[in-house]
């Protein structure tokens, strides 16, 4: 039987620290297709970084499986590419040379270093940082730090991208617009995205569908909420929307009856 393109088998996740241990996640299963914008949302504590780390390979399950493109994932890999909210680049090396480092490990016995440098400025120029090369991170503002962090696991070409929080340390402005260049992003390449977010609003912009976990510990899926919106999309022109006004509402009123139940435990 084929799986879809991303399939997460009823995963379970549990931490032993001595003779503490703490289930985290517990009969977890999803289905992403090809091209899907999914998001993941919940209260903090509820599993969504350590769900995106199990599809990256970084943390093993503990039950069940992960599958991608039919192949079980065991560690990391360069199909999964990961963005953290901290950009993570090397500050000793220049933007142009951040991502180059990536592009040589993947691609250095199947493209020439000509080839190499050309992919390089290309994803660089995906998310307009080209101007900027040969600047170092501390000589740029974290929203390019954060560009060129994405410019870095574009340019592995992923089967998956996947962001944990990439602009949760951004300041309103900047955040808007590494949102709607993501969204770009997204629609030129026709990639596959999973992210994990806070933001209710930045979840109901550049998602196809948003899953809402139930707190942890032993968290689950709660809700998956599809999003009906045509692309591309303008964020101005949803502001007002029905259907945005509706998948918002529907998040919070899943968010705000699941911190009413903490609050009352």
């Amino acid at each position: 039987m084929t799986k879809a393109y991303l399939s997460i088998e009823n995963v379970g996740k549990t931490f032993t620290r001595g003779a503490a241990t703490t289930e985290v996640l517990r009969g977890v299963s999803l289905d992403v297709a090809r091209g899907e914008y999914v998001s993941i949302i919940g209260h903090s504590g509820c599993g969504k970084s350590t769900l995106l780390n199990l599809i990256a390979g970084l943390t093993e399950v503990t039950t069940g499986g992960i599958f991608l493109d039919n192949a079980a994932v065991q560690g990391p890999g360069p199909e999964r590419a990961v963005v953290f909210q901290n950009h993570s680049l090397l500050p000793w090396l220049t933007a142009y040379e951040n991502v180059k480092l990536a592009v040589d490990k993947v691609f250095s016995g199947k493209k020439s270093k000509g080839e190499r440098h050309d992919w390089t400025m290309r994803n660089l120029e995906l998310v307009h940082m080209a101007h900027a090369k040969d600047k170092r991170p501390a000589e740029i503002s974290g929203g390019m730090k954060q560009r060129i962090g994405i410019a870095r696991a574009l340019a592995m070409e992923p089967k998956v991208l996947l962001l944990d929080e990439p602009f949760g340390a951004l300041d309103a402005l900047t955040r808007a617009h590494l949102q709607d260049q993501v969204m770009q992003i997204h629609a030129t390449l026709g990639n596959t995205v999973i992210m994990i977010t806070h933001d209710v609003d930045e979840a109901v912009l550049l998602s196809d569908r948003i899953v809402m976990m139930t707190n942890g510990p032993s968290a689950r899926i709660g809700e998956v909420l599809g999003v009906p919106l045509e692309r591309p999309r303008h964020r101005l022109e949803l502001a007002s929307d029905p259907t945005t006004i509706r998948c918002r509402s529907a998040v919070l009123k899943f968010l705000y009856e699941r911190n009413r139940f903490v609050e009352a435990a």
